[in-house]
């Protein structure tokens, strides 16, 4: 089959080049005991039967990003089951076109082990993946994002946050390791007024840092919503509700903003104990707010087409501004992106999908599901987890 990158299928090239995977192997991952894939830079569309096995190649690609990838596994949760037994160890490797050049990247663990990172065969963080290969992920349980938990909102646009700015998970671990170490102190009847207040410095400081990065990547994310004329996919108006990103937003300093929220944590340590949990208001408890700008309506009393609609300007729109701030388009992985899209979104995303330039991955039962890209992509067939190039 010709690449998909020489056959686009839009007239114009696209702004940046993409961060890419040429080829992706993997060893006891999943379903997969072996797996050696050669691709090229352009969307890859996987189909196949619901069980085939198409899910699990998207989520080896996102262990190729910080954390505990799509399904929310951990590393301790993806070995190769064989004969009732996790296999001892599994890995994944890619061979990728990154923000400075081509690099060997690879993640795996042998048996209970932590998770390793590999760097062109040396030891890394994980946050250097980040910086190497940006990445954007949606899953199924997103479509009615709006209408669940606030929790959930907030984790999804913190993974958007963090392919802007690595940094921001670095300050959110350590937000939640303080925050929890000053729980913990509390329950145990906050015996050590000074040490509280050391661990409190620590939260505001950290907590301040992630407000930051999310006003940050909001004010780029809604210009990218704003720029694009009115399209198949809804326009939507964002904004977060939380009191350190309210103080930020009204022009408070960054020092003064951690005295507020630092003297909140003090004034509100006899509440948090005898409630067991942070009750002040803090980056952990602010919310993602949404509306559908052409029906002037919140997010979750839209239907679940247009809530999965609004997901996806997200995500296109976030990845549009990922290529003005890195000069690279991030990689998409979007499973069953398709499903319950009509035709014109499905044009639609196509289009968004190829005028980015981002090599997105694409899971669906059908093959008719991508026509809409016509050449300009890559079909591969999974069937009981193997994969056929067609």
């Amino acid at each position: 089959m010709t690449d998909g990158a020489d056959t686009m299928k839009t007239a114009s090239p696209p702004p940046v080049p993409p961060a890419a995977v040429r080829r992706l192997r993997l060893t006891n991952f999943r379903s997969y005991r072996e797996l050696d894939l050669e691709l090229g830079t352009s969307p890859v569309a996987l189909f196949g039967e619901n069980g085939a096995g198409k899910t699990n190649l998207l989520e080896a690609l996102s262990f190729l990003a910080p954390g505990r990838g799509l399904r929310s596994a951990g590393a301790d949760g993806v070995a190769l089951r064989q004969g009732g037994m996790d296999a001892p160890e599994w890995a994944v490797f890619a061979e990728a076109d990154t923000l400075e050049g081509g690099f060997r990247l690879g993640v795996g663990a042998r048996g209970t082990a932590r998770r390793e990172t590999r760097i062109d065969g040396e030891p890394a963080a994980q946050n250097a993946l980040a910086r190497l290969l940006p990445m954007i992920w949606l899953t199924p349980a997103q479509d009615r994002l709006f209408a669940g938990p606030r929790a959930d909102r907030l984790k999804f646009f913190d993974r958007l946050v963090h392919a802007a700015d690595p940094a921001h998970a670095d300050a959110a671990s350590a937000y939640e390791k303080s925050r929890t170490r000053r729980q913990r102190l509390l329950d145990e009847g906050g015996q050590d007024p000074a040490w509280l207040s050391a661990i409190e410095v620590e939260m505001a400081g950290h907590g301040v840092a992630m407000a930051a990065a999310r006003l940050d990547a909001l004010i780029r994310l809604q210009g990218e919503i704003d720029r694009r004329p009115e399209g198949v996919f809804p326009r939507a108006d964002l904004a977060l509700d939380g009191t350190v990103e309210a103080d930020l937003a009204e022009g408070m300093t960054a020092a003064e903003a951690e005295d507020r929220f630092r003297a909140a944590l003090r004034e509100g340590r006899r509440r948090d104990g005898a409630a067991g949990r942070t009750l002040t208001r803090g980056p952990h408890r602010t919310e993602l707010l949404a509306r559908h700008r052409g029906k002037d309506q919140r997010a979750g009393d839209c239907s679940t087409g247009e809530q999965k609609a609004l997901i996806l300007t997200l995500a296109l729109a976030q990845a549009r501004a990922l290529g003005r701030q890195w000069g690279v388009a991030p990689l998409l992985l979007l499973d069953e992106a398709c499903a319950h899209l009509d035709a014109a979104r499905r044009e639609g995303l196509a289009a968004e999908i190829l005028a980015s330039g981002s090599q997105a991955w694409l899971t669906g039962v059908e093959k008719v599901l991508f026509e809409p890209f016509g050449a300009a992509i890559q079909f591969h067939e999974v069937r009981d987890s193997e994969v056929f190039r067609l």
